[in-house]
């Protein structure tokens, strides 16, 4: 307890100082947190996708389509558990700003493939029997104030349908809700969608299959694209992973940006630090110099430098993840349509944890290697 009095009145021995300090600290954190929000938001999908999952797509680009007949050919490979295909739809509901995660689904199985995604039992029933049934998660019926049984028309950012119109009139079947995951998407009846639409029907826009066995995935894989080898549309297959991984890389190598921006901030942040501790302590020479005269050990005095050092650096890096934390999920519930998964995953506040604590050693090694070099004479000389 010896040691709290002098800790305290170190810290506020500069206040003006410290307290520029902790707020440097507070921001460089608080940037570590929207960033790592902003790096899951955007890969965030592919980190949670199933591992026993792969998707065949045209071997060009997503935007071709394969036959509708594909899907049945990859039902048929050994190992394939189930298979289902899935369309872009892309969605508005009554205004263009309000853009919706929208695909056409096999109806008898998406939810096979998707467990995570399927409603209650009784709201699938209605699903299976009802052709204009759509299923949407938690996050969407909230947003929009819907519920089981509403009926509302859906607009395609492409498709038409015979009538010339871009709008497709659906019912909500069921509601899904997955513990922090996407509850941002709405599925739609591939049947009901494709008989109506007028352009490119009977074809589907990738398949998503699941293994029986996950240590398989690479032969299937290979089997499937060789099966469509040398044919119109010839496949590629790829792990759901890499799929959606695939979506978030048409933006750059987001977990690189990431890396750079954030070693920058903290790089700084280590100068700042490190000088602020370095000023304090050459202030205090003849202070540190006395204590040991009067039987303060070495290692006392460098224990009480640290403890400063990371109290500042612990203290405001709680505070700055909690408040990154807050503003991504602010942000998040804005843009819950476009980016469901912003907020810090739990393993960025264990990061940030590490690198507060790191951030805090570092800047006091220098200060610390100076007092326990120099002998007690050559402390009082310098003062």
């Amino acid at each position: 307890m010896k040691y709290l009095p002098l800790f305290w009145a170190n810290l506020r021995r500069k206040p003006l100082r410290t307290t520029l300090t902790f707020a440097s600290v507070v921001v460089a954190f608080l940037l570590f947190g929207l960033l790592e929000a902003v790096n899951y938001a955007l890969t965030g999908g592919a980190n949670l996708a199933g591992q026993d999952r792969l998707v065949t797509q045209h071997h060009v680009s997503i935007i071709l389509s394969l036959p509708g007949n594909y899907l049945a050919r990859i039902r048929t490979i050994d190992g394939v558990r189930s298979a289902t295909s899935e369309n872009w739809f892309g969605g508005v509901f009554q205004d263009d700003r309000n853009q919706i995660t929208a695909y056409a689904v096999d109806h008898e199985s998406f939810f096979d493939v998707y467990p995570e995604f399927a409603p209650p039992e009784a709201q699938l029933k209605t699903w299976l029997t009802t052709r204009t049934s759509v299923v949407v998660g938690s996050g969407l019926a909230k947003q929009f104030g819907w519920k089981v049984g509403d009926r509302f028309p859906l607009r395609s950012n492409f498709a038409r349908n015979r009538e010339g119109s871009d709008t497709w009139d659906v019912d909500i079947a069921g509601i899904y809700d997955i513990k922090d995951g996407d509850n941002s998407n709405l599925f739609l009846r591939y049947d009901y969608f494709n008989e109506a639409r007028t352009f490119d029907r009977d074809s589907i826009g990738w398949v998503v299959l699941r293994l029986a066995d996950p240590n398989r995935g690479p032969a299937i894989s290979k089997e499937i694209d060789a099966f469509f080898a040398n044919s119109s549309a010839e496949t590629k297959t790829t792990t759901e992973s890499a799929f959606l991984q695939g979506f978030a890389n048409q933006m750059g190598n987001v977990g690189a940006i990431v890396s750079a921006v954030a070693a920058a901030v903290f790089f700084t942040m280590l100068l700042v630090t490190a000088n602020a501790m370095a000023q304090s302590v050459r202030e205090r020479v003849r202070e540190i110099a006395v204590m040991r005269t009067i039987g303060f050990s070495n290692g006392g005095i460098v224990a009480l430098v640290l403890l400063e050092g990371l109290a500042i650096t612990v203290l405001g890096g709680a505070l700055g993840l909690w408040s990154g934390d807050a503003v991504a999920r602010s942000i998040g519930a804005s843009l819950g349509q476009f980016l469901p998964l912003m907020f810090m995953p739990p393993n960025a506040f264990v990061i940030g944890a590490l690198l507060a604590v790191g951030l805090g050693a570092l800047s006091c090694a220098l200060p610390c290697a100076q007092i326990w070099r120099l002998e007690i004479v050559e402390q009082l000389r310098r003062t």
